[in-house]
């Protein structure tokens, strides 16, 4: 006899309550194996990709990709028994135990299914006690999911293989018009493109989603990571009491420094940064300024210090705003600093950076310098006390023994909370960063 399973959502991070399908990598009929990837997913902190605890075939796909499904919910139901004899439609009778039975902990999934009646939200899948008719395999217009970044607001639509394919050949879905039904890209599509034949799209001749000509605006839904990191941010504005310095330094030794070691045989293939020298700077520095990495419990009513850095790095991605962290930041030395902040960066850049790793940061950097801007005033990430942003280096004249040069400067800017930190720590602290940049050498007295 088959005997049919519901896969539900399960909590990837502490506390999520829920996720968007962004695309599935199975359809009905297929059979699965252990471990399996069978649905990408995109929560408040990233990207994830879901695997599959059993073997079997698919009998029913409960929801479509862009719906918002609350944990618990059931996404799929699978025959685990597929040497049974019974056909797939009883799949949405099954019995209602099999909606009730708990899921096997993942590795890095703990949760456990979730079989309580949920209210019906708007845009959202209901819960497994409803189950949504079979899902049959879709026409090419819409199966693809839009797990693709939004550019000038237009969404290149392809399956997860082609944008597979696309992005080993280097191909940028966003220049390509897509022949299939719906203006969906194909795999010939992309390998055109890669042979030079394929005609590129404008952006502006692509009708937006949620794009209204009357009123000429576009209405775009507030989720994933972008909702959770605006909570975060008025979170912390309104809880934590924000100070913000500003410190403006000459970091031409630093800049003469990285040139040499880039020129070294122990930085070969390494991207050494001003970045990386910034998170050397805030290791040693906070190393004299404990406060700076301490953390306001308000709940036990309790300053806790932090005996390791975690330091976070904010990188903007197609998704929004993440920041992941180095994990124990202070022991690395500068080239190791530089290696985790390139892989840092490329995985979240690529929406790859898992839950885990934007967790239980004690401190973050922000880089608005990649962009041109020369300092700002950071908001202190929600459970820190304190970031500090990195400004453009630019070309200025300064005053050297009393001669005017032209020399390479740089913007600090650090916020903290007053309720953790002082005036004067935050500002020995800062200087500290900025006495380490101007003068790297003077790091050998920490």
């Amino acid at each position: 006899m088959p005997e049919y399973k519901q896969f539900p959502l399960s909590d990837t991070a502490e506390g999520l309550t829920e996720a968007d399908i962004l695309a599935w990598r199975v359809q009905v009929g297929d059979t699965v194996t252990v471990n399996q990837i069978v649905v990408e997913i995109e929560t408040a902190k990233a990207a994830v990709e879901l695997p599959i605890p059993w073997a079997g075939v698919i009998t029913e796909l409960h929801v479509e990709p862009g719906q918002t499904v609350e944990v618990g919910t059931a996404i799929l139901t699978m025959d685990v028994d597929p040497g049974g004899t019974a056909a797939p439609a009883p799949a949405a009778a099954a019995p209602a135990e099999a909606a009730e039975e708990e899921m096997k902990p993942l590795v890095g999934y703990g949760s456990k299914a979730v079989a309580t009646k949920r209210r019906a939200r708007k845009g959202s899948a209901v819960a497994a006690a409803a189950p949504a008719a079979p899902v049959a395999t879709p026409a090419p217009a819409a199966a693809a999911a839009p797990a693709a970044p939004l550019r000038g607001g237009y969404v290149p639509l392809a399956k997860p293989p082609v944008r597979k394919l696309a992005k080993d050949l280097g191909i940028d879905l966003h220049s390509l018009t897509g022949t299939a039904d719906g203006g969906v890209i194909s795999r010939a599509d992309v390998e055109r493109a890669a042979n030079g034949s394929a005609p590129a799209v404008p952006l502006a001749a692509t009708p937006a989603a949620g794009y209204d000509p009357a009123t000429r605006e576009r209405r775009v839904p507030i989720k994933g990571v972008r909702k959770a990191t605006a909570a975060a941010m008025v979170q912390s504005a309104y809880t934590a009491p924000h100070v913000t310095e500003f410190l403006t330094i000459d970091v031409t030794p630093m800049m003469e420094l990285r040139e040499r070691l880039k020129k070294s045989r122990e930085f070969a293939g390494t991207k050494l940064t001003p970045l990386a020298f910034a998170a050397k700077a805030v290791c040693l520095a906070a190393r004299r300024t404990p406060d700076i990495n301490a953390v306001w419990d308000e709940a036990a009513q309790e300053i806790v210090y932090k005996e390791y850095v975690h330091l976070g790095i904010a990188a903007a991605t197609p998704r929004g705003l993440v920041v992941p962290k180095i994990r124990d930041a202070d022991t690395k030395s500068l080239k190791d600093l530089a290696g985790a902040l390139t892989e840092l960066t490329d995985t979240a850049r690529e929406g790859r950076t898992t839950p885990a790793a934007m967790l239980n940061g004690t401190f973050t950097i922000t880089n608005v310098g990649v962009f041109g801007v020369d300092t700002g005033t950071p908001i202190i990430n929600p459970g820190e006390s304190a970031i500090l942003a990195v400004g453009a280096i630019r070309d200025t004249p300064w005053v050297v023994d009393g001669q005017v040069r032209v020399r390479k400067v740089m913007q600090l800017s650090l916020s903290f909370d007053h309720r953790v930190i002082d005036g004067q720590q935050g500002s020995e602290f800062l200087a500290d960063v900025g006495a380490l940049l101007a003068d790297p050498a003077v790091a050998i007295s920490y």
